[in-house]
């Protein structure tokens, strides 16, 4: 009997890491994006030194994105052994999102967060691939009601750069380029931001 035969092979693999690598070269000419990323890092530090903090969620992969951010918030990402800054991925707290999700809504996750933790002086991030995400469309509501600031960190498409107060596109439709270019995009903001505040 003859084994089944993985669809990935060397040419697979060479064209796919192709395929990332030109999306990279593309966003080096995408001004558009590059300044989307200064103004995205440029608010975050004024939100910081205001004593607002930063909510950010998502889901899957942009669940862990959003892990990600936070950390490197929080603990460091470049400069070991300076003052936290606060940041909370609203993704995190299991207890949290199931109670909400079994007893109200799935799309509810991350409103009543944004609801209970929310302040005037704070930013939510926003990661979807998709730019449509329901419960992070819903977030963005219940935040524009309270006065928040509004990132959002996507692809090509979508509700969500619409609804925000800067967007971050990422010039694809495909999920893993995407989430590629938002784990540099992470690294350039939070870069920038420990620069100018430490």
């Amino acid at each position: 009997m003859e084994k089944n035969k993985s669809c990935f092979d060397a040419k697979n693999i060479e064209a796919i890491i192709k395929e990332s690598a030109e999306l990279f070269v593309t966003i080096i000419e995408d001004k558009e994006l590059q300044n989307s990323v200064l103004k995205s890092s440029e608010l975050i530090i004024e939100t910081l030194k205001n004593g607002g903090k930063i909510l950010l969620c998502g889901n899957g992969g942009s669940a862990a994105d959003a892990q990600h951010f936070a950390g490197e918030m929080v603990g460091s990402f470049m400069i070991k052994n300076r003052a936290a800054l606060s940041a909370i991925a609203l993704n995190s707290d299991t207890s949290i999102l199931t109670s909400i999700g079994n007893d109200s809504s799935f799309e509810e996750i991350f409103s009543k967060q944004v609801q209970a933790l929310g302040r005037a002086e704070d930013v939510l991030i926003g990661i979807s691939t998709s730019g449509n995400s329901k419960n992070i469309i819903k977030a963005f509501e219940e935040a524009k009601c309270i006065g928040m600031k509004l990132i959002a960190l996507c692809g090509a498409g979508g509700q969500m750069p619409e609804m925000a107060d800067i967007a971050m596109r990422v010039p694809s439709t495909s999920t893993p380029r995407i989430q590629e270019v938002h784990s540099l995009l992470i690294h350039l903001i939070c870069g920038y931001v420990e620069a100018e505040l430490f």
